[in-house]
C-alpha cells in the first residue's frame, strides 16, 4: 500500500498523536518513515534599524532550535523502532513550512504525508494561517490529517 510515509511534526501534543498514528500505519503497511521537523529562521525586524539583535544571539537561538528539532525527530525514530519501523530523521530550515514539507516528501519519494491540524477557525486561522491547509491544497502526494 504505502512504501514511504513522511510524518511532519512540530513536537506539540497534537502532533505527537499524528506521529503515533503515522507509525502505526507504517507498521501495518510495512512502510518506511521519514520524520520531518521544519525549523523556522530567526525572525528579523520588519523595520529597518527598529531592533538590533546581535548576531551571536541569533546564532545561539537558531542552534537551540536546531538541537530541539533534532531531539524531536530522534524521538520519533526511537518510538518507531519499538514498533519495528525504520525511520529517516530529518530537519530542515525554512520559513515556508508547507513548502518545505512538500519538497521533503518529493525528495524522499514519499507516497503519503501524515500531519496534524490544530483546527483553527475564523480570525485565528486568518492571522496564524494553516500550514496543513497549504499542504493539502498544494501537494500532489496524498495527505492524512489528524486532529
Amino acid at each position: 500500500m504505502y512504501q514511504r510515509i513522511l510524518i511532519a511534526t512540530d513536537g506539540s501534543n497534537l502532533s505527537r498523536k499524528a506521529v503515533t498514528s503515522g507509525i502505526k500505519l507504517a507498521a501495518l503497511t510495512g512502510a518506511e518513515v521519514v520524520a520531518l521537523k521544519v525549523i523556522p529562521r530567526y525572525p528579523v525586524s520588519y523595520f529597518e534599524g527598529g531592533m538590533n539583535v546581535p548576531a551571536t544571539e541569533v546564532a545561539r537561538v537558531e542552534k537551540q532550535w536546531a538541537e530541539s528539532a533534532q531531539a524531536i525527530v530522534e524521538g520519533v525514530k526511537a518510538s518507531a523502532a519499538l514498533k519495528g519501523v525504520e525511520v529517516k530523521a530529518l530537519t530542515t530550515r525554512s520559513d515556508l513550512i508547507a513548502e518545505a514539507i512538500i519538497a521533503a516528501a518529493k525528495k524522499n519519494k514519499c507516497d503519503l504525508i501524515v500531519m496534524a491540524s490544530h483546527g483553527r477557525r475564523g480570525l485565528k486561522r486568518l492571522l496564524l494561517g494553516s500550514e496543513t491547509m497549504h499542504v493539502l491544497t498544494h501537494s500532489h502526494i496524498p495527505v492524512l490529517v489528524l486532529r
